[in-house]
């Protein structure tokens, strides 16, 4: 019979560096982003800056890591670099870390947009400037810059005008 006390209650508090390591288990995270749980859940700032050290220290966190793995996996779900640029800055992670990996992932952005208008539209023509405008609008929130978005909406509307002679 119960006392009215919780299985949570009994279970001594696992240390920040445990907790943080029970989350890097699971997928990696950028120093920030196991900065603010761990300080959500209650850790003092004093443990949590200790326990983050000590995780960097031992190589079971790091930032050159995290983006990596961040730009790779934007990249293949098919966002641009201006999405992947501005996610990663909500993780604090540092603007010399963001372009050495997008330039090492070395990615043909204008193939990267046309395959995303592919996957959203399929084959069928731009109709009109106003299609235009709703696919540029697609890419331009998937994080192509407006010089990428521009090229590769063009080319649609110059197609499709040729496919009418």
């Amino acid at each position: 019979m119960s006392l009215g006390r919780s299985k949570k209650a009994d279970k001594p508090r696992r240390s920040a560096y445990d907790k943080a390591l029970a989350l890097l288990a699971r997928r990696e995270q950028s120093r920030h982003e196991l900065h603010e749980r761990l300080a959500r859940d209650g850790y003092p700032r004093d443990e949590v800056r200790g326990a983050l050290d000590r995780l960097a220290g031992d190589g079971y966190q790091d930032d050159a890591r995290f983006a990596e793995m961040m730009v790779r996996a934007r990249i293949a779900s098919g966002y641009g670099p201006q999405r992947i640029r501005a996610e990663l800055r909500t993780h604090r992670i540092g603007d010399a870390f963001v372009e050495r990996h997008l330039a090492e992932a070395d990615v043909d952005w204008g193939a990267a947009a046309r395959a995303q208008l592919h996957r959203r539209y399929g084959d069928a023509p731009v109709a009109d400037y106003a299609e235009r405008a709703k696919r540029a609008q697609f890419l331009l929130r998937r994080g192509f810059d407006a010089a990428t978005v521009n090229t590769v909406t063009r080319a649609d509307v110059d197609d499709a005008a040729d496919h009418e002679d």
